[in-house]
Order: C-alpha cells, then structure tokens, then sequence
C-alpha cells in the first residue's frame, strides 16, 4: 500500500473533519487510492449507531452509485452482443406502453421517463415486484425523448429489469455473479449485514439524532439498494480507472465515460454519460456518482488520467456535499503530492506507414505538424488550434480524438507509389499549400475579378 506523507495525510483529515463539522454528520468516512493501492483513509464522528469499531468494514448504504453497477450490466451484455444500446425497451419489455425509448436514453438520463414512480416514494416503504410496479402505474413523461437530460429512477429500474430478462436470472444474483464477485468485493451487500452504520436524520435546530428506515426497495433496486463500504467502493473506484477482464474492459468504461446528455440549467458544470455522471475537476474531467437514500449520502468520483479515486459514505440524509468533497479530496492530493504521471519513453522503431506521413502538411494555406507519440499519429495545427489524434488500425488511421474522431485519414498516393497528399471528411491535406496535383481545395484560391 503506497500512502501518503503525514502532511498530506494531516491536509485531507482537515477537509473531511471541516465536512463533518459543517455538515453535522454523525459520522463520515473516505479514502483515497492512487495507481492501483489505497492512499490514504479517514473517518470522522463516531455516531455510526454501530457498537463495532471496524470502520473499514462498516457498511453504509450508496445509494444511486448503485446506478452505475446496473449500467456496467448492460454495457456488458452489449459487448457480448446480447443487447444494443439503439435497441428500443419494448423489445425487452414489450408490455411497457408511452412513447419509445431506447436503452441509451435509459443509461444517459435523456429518455424523458419521470424521476420516481407512482404512488408512495419508493426510497422509504417496502418494494414490490417489477409487475406490481407496472401494474401500479408510471406518471406521464415530463419530456420528449433526447429532448434534455432528466434524472430518472424509474429508467434504472426498467435497466434492472432487462438486465434480469436478458440474463435469465434476478439483477441482483447477475451484479453479484458478474462485477462484485470477480472485483472481490465482499463487504457488499443487498442488505446489509453487521458491522453496517444505522442512518439518521439530523434535527433542524439541535444536536438530535432521528432513526431511518432501511427498506428493501424491490423492483427498484437496480437504481439504489446497494450496501458497502469505503473499501470495497476503493476497489470499485480502481475498477473504474484501469477496467477488468473479468468484468468490463477500459475502453467500453471510456465509452461510458463519454458525454451523453447534459441541460441548459447545469450548462458545462455536470453532465452524464452512460450510467456515470461527468464533473469537471481534476485533471480535465472527473467521473463517478453520488448517492443518497434516507439516512445515508455517498459519493464516488475517479480522476482516470491520474489513476485516482475518492470515495465518501456517511449516515446522515443531509449534510454532505457528495460530488464537491470527493473532488477536493483528488485535487488536494495532486496539490500536496502530484502525480508524476507515465515517463517519456523512446521506441525502437516506427512504423513504415507511420514514418512517411511524419512533417508539416497544408490544409490550404494553414499548416499541420504530423508527429507519433509511439500510439498515435498527432496533427497539432500550428495556429494553436486543438490537437487532433489518429490510431491506427487494420483498416488505416481513425481518428481517436478532435474534430475527426472516428474519421479514416485517407492516404492517398501517386502511381510511384509516393503519397500524394491524405484525405479526412473531405478535409484535403497536402505537402505544399494548395497543391495543384492535389483536388479540392489544390491549387490557387480563385482570385477576384
């Protein structure tokens, strides 16, 4: 385990005990971890309504982080081809009526579904069957589809669900089979089981603790039900930045990470992307969710460029600010302790296809720097303009990032054999501005009369 220096260490206990002060938790605990090990933990108050002093191991409700579980559900039934995220819910669940919906608008919040269900609120009585649910009744969409985003419940009951159709079996035995088992956490849990924390509502205006209540929530569970502890969601904050074969790879978690849906109220200050909710901080973007349920409070945010995450549980139903303290913890430990990140390494060859494209090439009479990172063919602009990244691949050069994301840079060559100049999107790219061997937009510009 690679912790942190006593001042660091000293630095983040002043955030979370400022936390739990202001917020007048009962109790609160956090950790930190980094490349791949815990970084640091801490707690705070010890009204935990538990006799046991195993903090690591007292379990706390999580609330909707529990979203981003059914999610990594659904995104593993697509990579096995057993789902596609345009595929409409009714072909799921045809008994559903109400306007069309796919799984993708589901994940993003962008379906337009209502944020709870009808009748009692489901966070505080016993749930029923996903039938029941049904039978009881959806309120009427407040939105169009794809028309914003709006943060639904409902939508990851309906996932919980298809995942449950799909797979043949109950959500929860599919979420314990395929990411909790494999991930070898332990401590987590439907229900819980002791040591866990009691959760409590604080009275206004005094000191005064009120008891929770901890219910089983049935058919919507998929969007909140979950138990666990600060260590099992370091774990799951790990899984979160580097992937797992047994569980889901890094490149669909960068799929998921990718901004999906977002509204005109939150502007660029949040937004979701396929179960995991985005934040700007950190190094650029950080990525994870809040919970909370009656009683309880969670969040869970990872810095993936920095392999950092921060994970916050406390037994209060208001108090903590569960995006804002994750994200002070990861930029206090990148202040105090930064992250040296991947050394420069040299390569001992370039590819030959790679090597010929190398040097300065003209969109018209603006000029690109075509370099390699050893991964990537970089086109950096030499007006400042945003960098531009190609991989390559079996089928050529595809854009990885910018303007051209997921683009074919075409080369394009002479009868010698020569390249004659590179094609992207209609994009023409030649060696000298306004090539006249090359087409649209080769030679001059036309002059005016």
């Amino acid at each position: 385990m690679t912790m942190v220096t006593d001042l660091t260490a000293r630095r983040l206990e002043a955030l979370l005990a400022n936390e739990q002060r202001t917020g007048r938790l009962p109790s609160v605990v956090a950790a930190i971890t980094r490349d791949g090990s815990l970084a640091w933990r801490g707690t705070r108050g010890t009204a935990s309504g538990s006799a046991d002093s195993r903090t690591a191991d007292l379990q706390y409700r999580i609330g909707s982080i529990t979203k981003t579980m059914t999610a990594v559900l659904v995104m593993q039934l697509r990579d096995a081809g057993r789902l596609r995220l345009n595929d409409p819910l009714t072909a799921y669940l045809p008994e559903l009526g109400g306007p069309e919906v796919t799984l993708r608008s589901l994940l993003s919040h962008s379906s337009g579904l209502p944020a709870e269900p009808a009748g009692e609120w489901w966070e505080r009585v016993e749930g029923g069957s996903f039938a029941e649910l049904v039978a009881h009744g959806l309120t009427a969409p407040p939105f169009e589809p794809g028309a914003t985003f709006h943060y639904s419940n409902v939508a990851y009951a309906l996932l919980g669900e298809v995942v449950a159709r799909v797979q043949g079996r109950p959500w929860w035995q599919s979420l314990s089979e395929r990411v909790l088992q494999p991930l070898g956490m332990l401590r987590t849990s439907y229900d819980p089981f002791d040591p866990h924390a009691q959760g409590y509502s604080v009275a206004p205006y005094s000191p005064l603790l009120s008891e929770e209540p901890a219910t089983d929530t049935g058919a919507m569970a998929p969007a909140g039900q979950v138990w666990s502890t600060v260590l099992d969601l370091a774990t799951y904050a790990d899984f979160l930045i580097t992937g797992h074969r047994d569980v889901l790879s890094a490149e669909t978690l960068t799929e998921m990470a990718t901004p999906q849906s977002g509204s005109s109220r939150e502007g660029l200050a949040t937004g979701h992307g396929l179960g995991l909710r985005l934040l700007p901080g950190g190094s650029g973007t950080l990525l994870g969710h809040t919970g909370s349920m009656p009683g309880f409070l969670a969040g869970l945010f990872v810095d993936r460029p920095r392999r950092a995450g921060a994970v916050v549980l406390a037994n209060a139903t208001t108090g903590l600010s569960a995006d804002g303290l994750p994200r002070s913890l990861l930029e206090g430990l990148d202040r105090w302790e930064p992250d040296l990140g991947a050394p420069w390494m040299p390569v001992e060859s370039v590819p030959e296809q790679v090597s010929e494209l190398l040097g300065v090439w003209h969109w018209g009479n603006t000029a690109r720097l075509l370099s390699w990172d050893g991964s990537r063919l970089l086109m950096q602009p030499l007006t400042g303009d945003r960098e531009e990244s190609f991989r390559l691949g079996p089928d050529g050069f595809v854009g990885s990032g910018g303007y051209h994301h997921g683009e074919l840079l075409e080369v394009v060559r002479r009868p010698d054999g020569g390249v004659s100049h590179l094609v992207c999107s209609t994009f023409v790219l030649t060696r000298v501005p306004y090539d006249p061997g090359a087409p649209i937009p080769g030679g001059p510009p036309p002059t005016r009369p």
